[in-house]
């Protein structure tokens, strides 16, 4: 791991920034569930414990914000938001893959 020191600002290594990226409880969560199928808001509220409107849609919108998830309007009746794995988030899976097996 390097990290990268500059006199306008300190860049951190590529790790740590991903690791931070899914740091808290809910965006593991999000992942491994999205990995599964697709996802909706009040889904994943009823399905991940703890888990509030308020720190939910950060999560969502952190993980929307990464390119890991991709937010899609279904405008079927009743109109929805539902969350896919982007292709940079299906490249991921091997890697959490991978540190399930080292635990």
């Amino acid at each position: 791991m390097t990290t990268k020191h500059t006199n306008d600002n300190l860049q951190i290594c590529p790790l740590q920034r991903l690791l931070k990226l899914f740091s808290g409880k809910l965006k593991p969560e999000i992942f491994l569930l999205a990995t599964k199928s697709s996802l909706r808001f009040n889904t994943l509220l009823r399905e991940i414990r703890g888990a509030n409107k308020q720190s939910l849609a950060i999560a969502l919108k952190d993980l929307t914000e990464a390119d890991i998830l991709e937010r899609v309007v279904i405008k079927n009746k009743p109109l929805h938001i539902e969350y896919h794995l982007t292709e940079k988030g299906k490249s991921m899976i091997p890697l959490f893959e991978k540190m399930e097996e080292l635990l």
